[in-house]
């Protein structure tokens, strides 16, 4: 009872050792991501400028988008926001268990939309024919949306590290343990490279140009058979352990941090998916 009440006391937003009373790790955060504002509001301004006198050339947007795919990777990236609520909430709780899959959550559905984007920069680049140096339009675009995608590659990576920190013991490392560690980071970079490299492009020509199961399932039966073992190998790294492990509700604020700028990812996807697709139906 007493481990329960003391766990109970912690307050999550609020730090008396700081002057300003936030945690350090936060406001570092918070002071990244406001520079991390003007950085994507001169990449949007730039894109929205040069769009209002397109020169000769330029691709016509309306004709290249495929907005129903950029709808479904949009809302993807908003659920993967739920999902990281959750792992902070799991988190302050102290459910490790919870917080470990909404993690594992939050990275599978960033992976989707990563999956997304690499189909959607494929078939600009092949069927539609625009590129980086071709066009104005396509210069503006991929650097805008391709920072984006970087910014949500990092967010995963850094996901993923957090959800590897979940698993360390109280006592350190044996040696046994040390490699285990690795293994299991080897294994989750494994399971979400081939998911947004492989898996979800594929799944996407799968719905989107009617490539029959069959065909889908002979064309990536490697990937398919890679992802699957990944996937048993984070199972069984997951499994519940008999020691005492050096993660838990004191360990909140890390997990908030990293919530912050995914967080972040995702409001300034809206204002991207507004700004570069959506005004160009109206």
């Amino acid at each position: 009872m007493s481990s329960h009440a003391a766990a109970g006391a912690i307050d999550h937003h609020h730090d008396p050792t700081t002057s300003t009373g936030i945690p350090h790790k936060k406001l570092l955060w918070w002071a990244f991501l406001a520079s991390d504002c003007m950085f994507f509001g001169t990449l949007i301004s730039t894109h929205l400028v040069y769009r209002i006198n397109p020169p000769p050339g330029n691709h016509s947007p309306t004709q290249v988008f495929n907005i129903e795919l950029t709808s479904f990777s949009t809302f993807i990236l908003l659920m993967s926001s739920l999902l990281m609520a959750l792992a902070v909430n799991a988190i302050q709780r102290g459910n490790i268990r919870s917080t470990r899959t909404m993690l594992l959550g939050t990275v599978v559905f960033g992976a989707i939309f990563l999956g997304c984007q690499v189909y959607e920069f494929e078939h600009f680049v092949h069927a539609q024919k625009m590129t980086i140096s071709n066009s104005l339009f396509g210069s503006t675009f991929y650097t805008l949306t391709g920072t984006h995608g970087t910014h949500v590659a990092v967010g995963v990576l850094l996901l993923g590290l957090i959800y590897i920190r979940s698993f360390k013991p109280a006592s350190g490392f044996t040696g046994g343990e040390m490699l285990k560690t690795f293994a299991h980071l080897l294994v989750f970079c494994v399971f979400a490279g081939v998911f947004f490299i492989e898996i979800v492009p594929g799944g996407i020509q799968l719905v989107l140009e009617s490539v029959p199961l069959a065909t889908f399932f002979a064309q990536n039966a490697k990937w398919l058979g890679l992802f699957a073992a990944s996937c048993v190998g984070l199972w069984w790294f997951a499994r519940s352990s008999a020691r005492e492990l050096d993660f838990g509700e004191r360990n909140a604020i890390d997990v908030e941090a990293i919530g912050l700028y995914w967080h972040f990812v995702d409001i300034v996807w809206i204002i991207i998916f507004t700004a570069v697709y959506l005004l160009e139906y109206i």
